[in-house]
Parts: C-alpha cells; structure tokens; sequence
C-alpha cells in the first residue's frame, strides 16, 4: 500500500519533467540567440549604415555634400554596433526561439488548436517585417525630412565653398565667419539618429500585428467582427491619438500612418468575420448551430447543446 508521501511524489514527477524541458528550451534559445548576435557584429556597420540611409539622404537633398555623424564618447561607437547587433541577434534567432515555444507548447494542445495557432505563429513576424519595412522606407525619410527642414545645414557648406576654402588642405578645419547672430546648425550623433530608426521600426512593426491579434482573439471568441464594426468610431480616434504620438508633427506623415493602421483595423473585421463564418458552417454541420440563436454566441450555444443532451441520458 503506498504511503501519501510516495502519491505526492509521483504527483510532482510531471512538473519536474516540464520543467526540465522547459529549462532545456531556454538554454538553446539562449544559445541561438549568442550566436544570433555574434553573427549579426560582423555585419553590424552595414546594418548601421542601412539604417542610417534616411537620414543620409535627407541631408544631401538639403544640400550637405558629405553628411556626417558624430559620436562624443570613447565607448559610444562601439556600444551602437552591440545595439544593433542584440536587435538583429534576435530576429535572427527567432526562428530557433519560436520552435523551441511551439515544441515545449505544442505536446499540451490539442490538434485542432494546433492548426489554429501555428498560422498566426507564422504570421506575427512576417507582418512585424513589413511594418518594419513600411517605417524605414517610408515614414522614416519623412520624418527626417520634417525634422531636418528646420535645421541649417547647407548654409555652412555653401560659406566655406564661397570663401575658396578650396585652397586649403583637406584636412584643415574652417568655421565661416558670421557678423551677426550665432550659427545654428545640425551635428547629428550616431546613437541618437539610430534610436529615432528603432523607435519607428519597432512602433510600425507592433501596429502591424493588429490583424493577426484581433484575428487570434476572435478565433478564441474573444471579439465579434459586429463588434469591432460597432466600435469603429472610437478606433478611429485611438489610432488618431496613436498617429499624433508616435510621428514628428507633420500631417502627411500621421496622414499615413491613420490610413495604414485604420486599413489593418479593416483588415481584422474582414479576417474576424471569415472567421465567424468558418465556425458557424462547422456548427450547421454537426447540427448545433440554430437559426433561433443567431445572435446568440454560437460556443455557448454548442455548450448548451451538450449540457442538455447529458441532462437527457
């Protein structure tokens, strides 16, 4: 006869098992993510200068012949490379971290919701890529361009040209001489323009998961595409308040930003609704989908169809 303290024993044996697996998931997320970033150091200055692109273009239409960055620490140079190199570290490691999630998750679902979750899986990061894509190429050249069009940055060059500064030696570091006023103009830093590329990049990237969170949600029943329609106004003045926050204050720019992020949030009810329609046609085919209770949730009116057929037997 075994004692209590042998059935807590056994009891555990399946936590430690999980936790043990659990455990060896994180280490080769860990791993891939190490290499990830070892990997994305060797490239890290191209990645700079890619990143870099608008506002280096920014500053030749605004007339600078050779734009330059400047950083004022020692350390500061090389701290940016290992930014970008963590950042693309993980993009790149992804991959490996999200099989490593979906092999601790996926003994624990049921084959069903296995088909239902790997799609969005697959979908996050594709989205979270052309929203990247659609800051850097898009709306980050606007914002520099705005931000950029109140400094003075061709003023200094076009002095130093008129002066026949050409005379001397390349290396030779000439201020123009002003007769009035004080000179303001643009010294970018390297780290400071690379976090406005990120914070774009990664602001366009989440907003692109709208379909696929709101799609996810109303699979689990969470939302309703009539809902979603219902609220429609009020989302338009959230995504408002989101384009005024996190774009420099230019209406083209928020402009496009309302446009995208409302098309998405379009995007979503048609997704929710094909959803909708999906699981009611699975419903009218195992018969416990009724006309009655259209409006009635069609999982609750499954569950209720269950209850009373125990209640019958």
């Amino acid at each position: 006869m075994s004692s209590p303290n042998d059935e807590i024993e056994d009891s555990s044996a399946p936590l430690i098992e999980h936790l043990a697996e659990l455990r060896t998931r994180l280490i080769r997320s860990v791993i891939a993510f190490l290499i990830g970033i070892v990997l994305a150091f060797v490239v890290a200055e191209p990645i700079l200068q890619f990143l870099l692109g608008p506002i280096e273009e920014t500053l030749r239409d605004l007339g600078d012949p050779s734009p330059t960055l400047q950083y004022t620490s020692p350390q500061e140079y090389l701290f940016t490379l290992f930014r970008i190199s963590m950042v693309f570290g993980f993009a790149l490691a992804f991959p490996v971290i999200g099989h490593q999630m979906w092999r601790f998750v996926a003994p624990g679902l049921y084959k069903s919701e296995k088909n239902a979750f790997l799609p969005f899986l697959i979908a996050s990061p594709v989205m979270f890529l052309l929203g990247a894509s659609f800051a850097h190429f898009i709306v980050t050249p606007l914002a520099m361009a705005f931000f950029l069009g109140f400094a003075d940055v061709s003023s200094i060059f076009a002095n130093l040209l008129a002066g026949g500064v050409q005379s001397l030696p390349p290396d030779t570091a000439v201020v123009p001489e002003t007769e009035e006023g004080i000179r303001i103009t643009f010294f970018g830093k390297v780290n400071e323009s690379l976090d406005i590329s990120l914070k774009f990049i990664l602001a366009f990237g989440l907003c692109f998961q709208l379909p696929v969170l709101l799609t996810l949600m109303g699979k689990a029943g969470l939302v309703s595409a009539e809902g979603l329609g219902g609220v429609r106004k009020y989302a338009m003045v959230g995504i408002l308040v989101l384009a005024a926050l996190v774009t420099p204050p230019d209406v083209v720019t928020q402009l496009i930003l309302f446009t995208v992020v409302y098309g998405l949030y379009e995007v979503s009810i048609f997704l929710v609704r094909r959803v909708e329609k999906k699981r009611e046609a699975e419903l009218r085919a195992q018969g416990v989908w009724f006309e009655d209770d259209e409006d009635e949730d069609p999982l609750m009116a499954e569950f209720d169809e269950t209850d009373e057929e125990g209640k019958a037997r």
